[in-house]
């Protein structure tokens, strides 16, 4: 392929030499030859302007941007720009070698760029050669050591090494087939990524290594085919549509981009030649003494990685200070300034603070505290908390990560059951992980404990066995579960509940800051629902204990979560900790020398960065945004590793994450805590305080949601009172990017102050059904525990009894909590069976409305950091099959979702006058369609584009909306401005508005996001045609195949 493709491409390079043999811009290039190919002949009347020779300036002239006379250069935000410094230039003319290496970096550039544009071809070693060859000219031959010369002046910009040959290859399903869901398909899916790539996971796989060679300093931007010409043009900008369409590219861009790499080259010699000569060493001999460290070498005989960089060969059990690793960070070769100024913060160790107790601990319980923990003397804000709570008063804790408060509702817990072993707890956490945690840590203090070694205290989640819960309800003495627990099951069944809810001492509902919004609302008023079946039962004396780091009005906020006043607030932190740096790492510009570039992976850097920190022998734990983030960050490392020539190391980096089977969570839980992990890359699912063993250091890739998830993250590391180091890499995104110019705002701004909505009517009322299927409600008894709001509600939602009781509706029984849905989650999922080598193992279940953006036909699903190849979807029976597979590509889903109305409930009058507008309030159906897949590699570029037919995803909820006035129509086509761009900007403002006026948590209420160029409606311009010139306007546009309607529309996320 490669021969045909490239090999006869003549020289366009071959110019004319001046007297010291320096290239050239004159001269033309040479003709095409007879058999040459469409790329051949592109290749040969290609003018390339060269920019290597010493005496060759005038030609870099017309790059350089002029301002007008008299005006200063200024940044975009007014103020001056920082003075360049003057580029220096060698004194001497470049030797024959370096002249001959920029002909080679030319002849590499112009061809790699070419063969960019061409689908399914990979730029390795043997399948560029005689291409580059044909360019050189002269019987010139490349040579391994050429291309290693050349990744010594520009190290950044070339990516040259052996990589599996398997990972290069792409399935060959065409562009126009269409995979069709639940069926048995007879086209090609055996191809390469089968069966060179389906995973044996014994050590007897074969494995074929090819040389790569990639400029990786740069791209060739998107265009898409004109609709009408054919011809590639520039997108508008950046939108949705665009990104449907294969990439198509200029000459005339390609060109520029090969003009750009060869100035950059052209100064790199300048720069490597200066340095030279102020080291007074020959560059020749520099150059090849450089060349063999950079040389790649097949991994079979040896390392593939340069010495300098090469793993340890142990990791230390005894690791160095934080600062000392630090500073060997930054005297490594990849290191170019990383750490943003002012970004780097160290806060010094603080001493402990110890209280005491105002009554006496059984001797069992001081020996099991000692035994368990090496406790003997508590820190002033337990003891504060537990003398609180042993004088009768409910307790909120606002003290700091790590801090020990889990003791705090321990002890007291265990003190009880010694004096009444009828007694109950109930522990309530918003993740199982951390359920699991806190029942693993009292488990430990029961084991030395006399007379309670065999008390039963269990989780009692969604995840444990049907055939269990009676035992546990009857028998355990503390359980561990979640709100939504307590809703659906608990609560709704209080006559099978009554001696546990009758004997409970000691309600603890920890990490307090969760509770926040619409969701902190539900779990408001199932703990109002809470307490008044304790009371119906004859318990009002049941005590309330809260925990939280990150809570700026803690007191406050439990009031409002459980409608008790009698709350004590401790915020005084007597636990030591120890030293901690907190350092915000910038990714960098790709090129360091142009911020036009745009900035490197930010998942590569984290990953590069995480594997130098567990090589030292630091325990890592890094934080995701999103399941998928996360997945590709533990592929990012496992390959780090492997680059590195430690793979072995690999495997002790594990994913934790939503989605996974409880066996696999327990099993990853307790390997976590056993220390038998080096890193762990997770979700939020492990923010919380669930501990792990020690960890040294915590990575976030990218901001998170809020300052206090940042701050909660950062908590995780030091929990031993060692030091440790919390990192935020920061991602290209406008946030992470305004905190990497202004680090101070993570120390300085305040935590968000939490909010619920107590008088949200809908919210009410579905509790209030709950509540009289529990008991019968009596409004004059009963409104303390759902507000003054309650004698309406109960007068017109419930059914009142002769006796004037009131009951709940019979719309919604038989389990009115079914109906009642506290946050956003799902009962149907789909289960990913790994087929691999017939195992027939289920990897996690994912859930419904995840199922078709993340598992369709065709797709790489991710699992582990391991790559699948999804070959069957079953949307009747809920299952997916995958086969494990080694591929250098990933899939992204095509899909779209259309918001519309389907029933008006309310309408407001908004505006009077002739263009008189309404507000409207109603069912809203979410109608959401996964329609194909992109498979592209890992620099982002689209290697194909598959179709697939899945059945659409249906979800009804309730919102509001508004039609645009014809009048705003007009004005903005006046303004020449992008109608359907313009309102999905509207909606976001509006949403960035609603938490001033409606009390919710990111993401509770969501908008349609319209994509700007398409149709907004019958009888209505399309919504890019503001854009585009008056000849353009004035040519009959294309139907669009969808129409959107102008409109505002915004709904509830969680659904009905």
């Amino acid at each position: 392929m490669a021969d045909s493709l490239l090999a006869t491409a003549p020289n366009p390079l071959k110019r004319k030499q001046n007297h010291e043999g320096d290239p050239r811009t004159t001269g033309p290039a040479t003709a095409p030859s007879r058999n040459a190919s469409p790329l051949d002949s592109t290749l040969a009347t290609a003018e390339i302007p060269f920019h290597n020779a010493p005496d060759a300036k005038v030609a870099e002239q017309p790059l350089k941007k002029k301002t007008k006379s008299g005006q200063d250069k200024k940044s975009a935000a007014g103020s001056e720009r920082p003075k360049v410094p003057k580029k220096r230039t060698p004194s001497a003319p470049w030797p024959d070698e370096l002249k001959r290496l920029s002909q080679i970096h030319r002849a590499l550039n112009l061809v790699y760029t070419f063969c960019c544009t061409r689908k399914h071809f990979a730029t390795t070693f043997d399948n560029i050669k005689k291409a580059v060859q044909a360019q050189l000219g002269q019987g010139q031959e490349l040579t391994v050591e050429d291309v290693a010369r050349v990744k010594v002046l520009v190290p950044r910009a070339v990516r040259f090494e052996y990589v599996d040959e398997a990972s290069l290859e792409v399935m060959t399903v065409g562009d126009r087939e269409t995979l069709e869901y639940g069926l048995h398909r007879q086209h090609d899916l055996s191809t390469s990524a089968d069966t060179a790539l389906e995973a044996n996971h014994d050590k007897s796989e074969i494995r074929k290594d090819v040389l790569l060679f990639e400029l990786v300093d740069g791209d060739l931007k998107r265009e898409v085919q004109h609709p009408t010409s054919g011809e590639p043009s520039n997108p508008v900008r950046r939108m949705r549509d665009e990104d449907l369409k294969m990439p198509v590219y200029s000459q005339k861009q390609m060109l520029n981009l090969i003009q750009k790499r060869n100035t950059k080259f052209s100064d790199a010699i300048d720069a490597f030649l200066v340095r030279c000569e102020d080291q007074a060493v020959d560059p020749v001999m520099l150059l090849e003494q450089e060349k063999d460290i950079l040389l790649p070498t097949p991994p079979e005989s040896g390392t593939n990685t340069p010495a300098v960089a090469k793993a340890p060969a142990t990791i230390p059990k005894e690791r160095k200070s934080i600062a000392e690793i630090i500073a060997e960070i930054r005297e490594m070769e990849w290191y170019h300034a990383q750490i943003v100024p002012e970004g780097h913060r160290v806060f010094d160790a603080q001493p402990p603070i110890y209280g005491d107790l105002s009554f006496q601990l059984s001797q069992d319980l001081v020996n099991a505290l000692y035994n368990t923990k090496g406790i003997t003397q508590l820190y002033s804000h337990q003891a504060e908390a537990i003398n609180n709570l042993y004088d009768g008063h409910n307790v909120i804790v606002s003290t700091s990560t790590s801090s020990g408060k889990s003791l705090i509702y321990q002890i007291p817990m265990l003190h009880e059951l010694e004096k009444d072993h009828e007694s109950r707890g109930m522990y309530i956490f918003p993740t199982k992980a951390l359920a699991q945690d806190q029942r693993r840590s009292m488990m430990d203090l029961l084991q030395y404990m006399d007379g309670l070694q065999h008390t039963m205290v269990e989780t009692f989640d969604g995840d444990t066995p049907m055939g269990n819960r009676n035992l546990i309800r009857d028998e355990a003495r503390i359980i561990f579960t979640n709100p939504d627990m307590l809703h659906i099951t608990i609560l709704p069944q209080e006559s099978t509940w009554r001696t546990f809810l009758k004997n409970l001492k000691f309600v603890v509902v920890d990490e307090l800051h969760v509770y926040n919004g619409l969701f902190g609302s539900h779990v408001a008023f199932v703990m109002r629902r809470l307490r008044r079946i304790c009371a119906a039962v004859g318990n009002r004396h049941v005590k309330f204990i809260s925990c939280s780091a990150t809570v700026a009005n803690p007191e406050e906020h439990m009031k409002s979560v459980f409608g008790i006043q009698d709350v004590k607030l401790i915020d005084f932190d007597g636990s030591p900790s120890g030293r901690k740096e907190f350092i915000c790492w910038n990714t960098p510009f790709k090129d360091p020398a142009d911020p036009t570039s745009g900035r490197s992976d930010s998942v590569s850097e984290c990953a590069r960065l995480f594997c130098q920190l567990i090589l030292r022998g630091v325990r890592v734990i890094a934080f995701c945004r999103i399941r998928k983030l996360c997945e590709v960050l533990l592929q990012a490392v496992r390959n780090e590793f492997r680059g590195l020539e430690r793979p072995e190391i690999g495997n002790m980096v594990m994913g934790y994450r939503g989605g996974y089977s409880p066996q696999d969570r327990r099993r990853i839980e307790k390997e976590m805590f056993e220390g038998k992990l080096m890193g762990i890359v997770a979700t939020n699912a492990l923010e919380l305080g669930v501990d792990i063993g020690s960890l040294d250091a915590v990575i976030t890739l990218g901001f998170p949601y809020s300052i206090s998830n940042l701050r909660q993250q950062s908590g995780r590391a030091g929990r031993r009172n060692k030091d440790s180091l919390s990192v935020l890499v920061g991602d290209r995104y406008p946030t992470d990017q305004h905190y990497m110019r202004n680090p101070d705002e993570i120390f300085t701004r305040p935590n968000c102050e939490l909010q619920i909505d107590l008088a949200n009517e809908l919210i009410l009322e579905g509790h209030v059904q709950c509540a009289a299927f529990e008991a019968p409600i009596r409004p004059e008894e009963d409104h303390i525990y759902f507000t003054e709001q309650l004698f309406a509600v109960a007068a017109t939602r419930l059914i009142k009894d002769s006796m004037g009781f009131y009951h709940c509706h019979d719309r919604f029984r038989p389990q009115p909590s079914r109906c009642v849905s506290i946050r956003d989650t799902e009962d149907q999922h789909f289960a990913v069976i790994d087929t691999t080598n017939n195992r027939n193992i289920v990897l996690e279940e994912v859930e419904a409305s995840r199922a078709f953006f993340t598992i369709y036909e065709g797709g790489i699903f991710l699992h582990q950091g391991q790559n699948y190849l999804v070959r069957e979807l079953n949307t009747s029976q809920h299952f997916a099959r995958v086969v494990r597979v080694h591929v250098d590509w990933s899939t992204m889903q095509r899909d779209y979702t259309d918001i519309d109305p389907i029933e008006t409930e309310t309408m407001r009058l908004v505006a009077q006058g002739p263009d008189a507008s309404r507000a409207f309030f109603g069912a809203i159906q979410i109608h959401a369609v996964v329609y194909g897949f992109f498979k592209v590699d890992k620099r982002g570029r689209v290697l194909d584009a598959v179709t697939v037919d899945n059945p659409p995803i249906d979800i009804f909820t309730k919102g509001m909306w508004l039609d645009v006035p014809s009048r705003a129509i007009s004005i903005l086509e006046s303004h020449r401005l992008n109608i359907a761009a313009a309102i999905h900007a509207a909606e976001h403002a509006v949403l960035s508005l609603l938490p001033s006026f409606v009390i919710s948590s990111p993401g509770d209420v969501r908008t349609e996001c319209k994509v700007a160029k398409k149709e907004l409606g019958p009888g209505l311009r399309r919504a890019n045609e503001a854009l585009l010139s008056k000849d353009e306007m004035e040519r009959k546009m294309q139907p669009p195949k969808r129409q959107r309607p102008a409109r505002l529309t915004f709904y509830d996320a969680k659904g009905v």
